[in-house]
């Protein structure tokens, strides 16, 4: 362009001075590299080639029991998958053992009413109850005690039952605890009913939309008596009834719960100043229930997809990448926990920032980005310096594509949470789990109102058919561009340098639309 407009310039001379002279050349747009590498990266990082990554962690499932659960042989075969592909792709990976408490159920668990108002229960995801994790195997025969309940609920989540060992000051030795979900951990709750002489431990979900089905959960250790959740309508009914006259429960539990090892991936860039590290995290292992495609094979098929092709878009990045494939996320955060506390506070010092992709292709989705300046989340407060502007590359990102999104608070539910204790930047999306999505996030983003973000969570229908590949390429947009553009930034996240889409503005930018607001 430059060239043709001098020649024209040079002509100029031998015409008449009359005609009009030429206006000069508009100066040429300075390059912007960092973008281009977004672009570039974004591109590379396409749903066929995720889905490669998704049929391989489907097919080890479908051979291993159903699962790739930390401490079977799903997982390391998913292991050895992941370290094959890093290591063709010239990734420094390193394997890290660590013991873990590994639980699983033989049998199954047996909950019934004997005596007068007979009934039997029936376990199961969406049923009237569900194992929790590290429960004790034992058959038992007792009567049911409510703790400290509040019935009917409160319109927010509050309840405080069997979180105190006062809760426990009348409990008769050798009854059955039922105790209300809220406020503590479930094992803080099993502690005190144990301690108290309870044989067995009901908990029931609270009651608040969202908080009523028989979901689980984890206890973090094993415990010594059967602990089963259930919904809130078994709980309701069983507390009303002990209300009245005496209930026995018949409780039947049958687990293993011993030590096995288990690991996590750790791949680094060969360049790149490993004193401004920036971490790629997700968790390899599923629940035993199911192969745990979306939860999390989507951000490990992600973040592996993302590895394999940023090398050859970016050959020199000037920070170093260190992509984190998680052990033992769903017993507890262990695999990251681990890894965090394996380091020195230099260590600690050296991770610029901790990127966290914990189910990205929910059928259902949300476009949920994590809330680091705590904004939308005054209860739950900000994530460490500099996680702000983790979030504000997110969200400018979405608004840049004209995608709607919103916020989701640092409520410790995946493997970010060891790295915000240790006070590391961190950030990234989420899709959606088993909260029910709302009629006006329906309308923002489609899907259906008052169904599951994901209704394969933590299933054996959590498998290739259980992926959105319209969010799957939407998140994995997003994520490319924050690694891309991580891995070029020039200084820590104590300032505001400019990034490849916009430069963040003073107020954190929101979701298109009023009602995408938390």
């Amino acid at each position: 362009m430059q060239r043709a407009t001098f020649a024209a310039l040079a002509c100029a001379v031998l015409v008449p001075a009359a005609l009009p002279a030429v206006a000069p050349a508009a100066p040429a747009k300075k390059p912007n590299p960092q973008a281009d590498v977004s672009a570039q990266l974004q591109r590379a990082v396409t749903v066929q080639g995720m889905l490669r990554h998704e049929r391989a962690f489907a097919n080890i499932a479908e051979r291993n029991g159903g699962t790739r659960a930390s401490g079977t042989p799903g997982f390391a075969k998913s292991r050895d998958y992941v370290v094959g592909r890093l290591q063709a792709a010239g990734y420094t990976v390193t394997v890290q053992p660590f013991d873990f408490p590994f639980f699983q159920e033989t049998q199954a668990s047996t909950l019934e009413r004997t005596g007068d108002g007979a009934k039997a229960y029936t376990q199961g995801p969406g049923n009237d109850f569900n194992i929790m994790q590290y429960s004790g195997s034992g058959d038992v025969t007792a009567a049911v005690t409510p703790v400290d309940v509040t019935l009917p609920p409160s319109a927010e989540p509050s309840s405080t039952s069997g979180c105190e060992a006062a809760d426990f000051a009348a409990f008769p030795t050798g009854n059955i605890a039922l105790i209300q979900r809220g406020t503590c951990p479930f094992s803080d709750k099993v502690d005190n009913a144990v301690a108290a002489g309870a044989s067995a431990v009901i908990i029931f979900n609270e009651g608040q939309k969202g908080r009523t089905d028989s979901q689980g959960g984890t206890l973090g250790s094993a415990k010594d008596v059967p602990v089963l959740f259930t919904s809130f309508d078994v709980g309701n009914e069983l507390a009303q009834a002990a209300a009245a006259r005496a209930v026995t429960l018949h409780v039947v539990t049958t687990t293993i719960n011993e030590t096995r090892e288990t690991y996590n991936v750790l791949a680094d860039s060969k360049k790149g100043d490993a004193s401004r590290t920036i971490v790629v995290g997700s968790h390899l292992d599923s629940v035993l229930e199911g192969p745990g495609i979306n939860d999390d094979g989507s951000g490990s098929a992600q973040d592996l997809e993302i590895a394999e092709q940023l090398p050859s878009v970016l050959k020199k990045p000037k920070n170093k990448i260190r992509f984190a494939f998680w052990g033992a996320e769903e017993s507890g955060l262990l695999g990251s926990t681990h890894y965090v506390e394996s380091l020195t506070q230099e260590q600690k010092d050296d991770i610029m920032a901790n990127l966290n992709f914990d189910m990205v292709a929910s059928p259902n989705f949300v476009r949920m980005v994590y809330d680091g300046d705590g904004s939308d989340n005054p209860d739950v407060g900000p994530g460490p310096v500099g996680s702000d502007l983790i979030e504000s590359l997110f969200t400018s990102y979405f608004d840049s594509r004209g995608l709607a999104h919103r916020s989701t608070a640092f409520d410790g539910r995946s493997d970010y949470g060891p790295f915000i204790d240790a006070g590391i930047p961190a950030g990234g999306t989420f899709s959606g789990a088993e909260e029910l999505k709302t009629a006006e996030e329906a309308k923002i983003y489609g899907g259906t109102a008052d169904v599951a973000y994901d209704p394969c969570y933590h299933q054996a229908c959590d498998n290739l058919a259980n992926l959105n590949l319209q969010a799957f390429d939407e998140f994995s947009d997003a994520a490319a561009h924050a690694v891309a553009t991580l891995a070029q930034r020039t200084s820590d996240l104590t300032d505001d340098e400019p990034q490849a889409v916009g430069r963040r503005k003073a107020a954190k930018m929101k979701a298109k639309g009023p009602e995408a607001r938390r």
